[in-house]
């Protein structure tokens, strides 16, 4: 009952927010929020899952998983929850496993974040509202739906031109047309 509550206030909101996202119809909204709503659920209900750590993106039925997860178990198990999830058209697994860190890393990893979220927003040629960003001992993983490629590379450059930054993990996809 309460997933359902949580799916319906979800889609709601989303649904208000339509006029804002031309690239999407009311609708469209409304069935991504239901999938990721559902999704997210079945996340935080899954044993041994830090669903916390995995992030959700929905874009007209097709899912994209992103983050980073300390056992190879944790990831599958997210994947097998949002195959599952009803009107998914396609999940595309960008979940990276990568071995807990102290917390020194963490908080280098949380500066390193805004640096490349800063550089990313002071680029003209990058849609960096679309574009997630995590880092787990240097590395960074980009992650979302971008309006082209051109935008997906420009990404991809700017972060790897920041100081600290060890790899860049590319968890980008261009919007699917349908």
């Amino acid at each position: 009952m309460k997933t359902r509550v949580l799916g319906f206030m979800a889609a709601f909101c989303f649904a208000l927010a339509a006029p804002a996202f031309a690239d999407k119809t009311a609708g469209e909204h409304v069935d991504d929020g239901t999938i990721t709503t559902e999704i997210k659920a079945s996340l935080l209900g899954g044993k041994d899952i830090p669903s916390t750590d995995i992030n959700v993106e929905v874009y007209r039925g097709h899912v994209l998983l992103s983050g980073f997860v300390t056992k190879e178990s944790q990831k599958h198990e997210a994947v097998r929850l949002a195959k599952e999830a009803k009107g998914v058209k396609e999940v595309h697994d960008k979940i990276l496993v990568h071995e807990s860190t102290s917390m020194g890393t963490k908080l280098d990893d949380t500066v390193l974040t805004g640096k490349v979220k800063a550089a990313l927003v002071d680029d003209k040629k990058v849609e960096a509202g679309q574009i997630n960003v995590e880092s787990r001992g240097g590395i960074v993983q980009l992650a979302g739906f971008v309006t082209s490629e051109g935008a997906r590379k420009q990404a991809m450059e700017v972060a790897k031109g920041v100081s600290g930054v060890k790899r860049v993990e590319d968890a980008m996809y261009v919007k699917p047309k349908e």
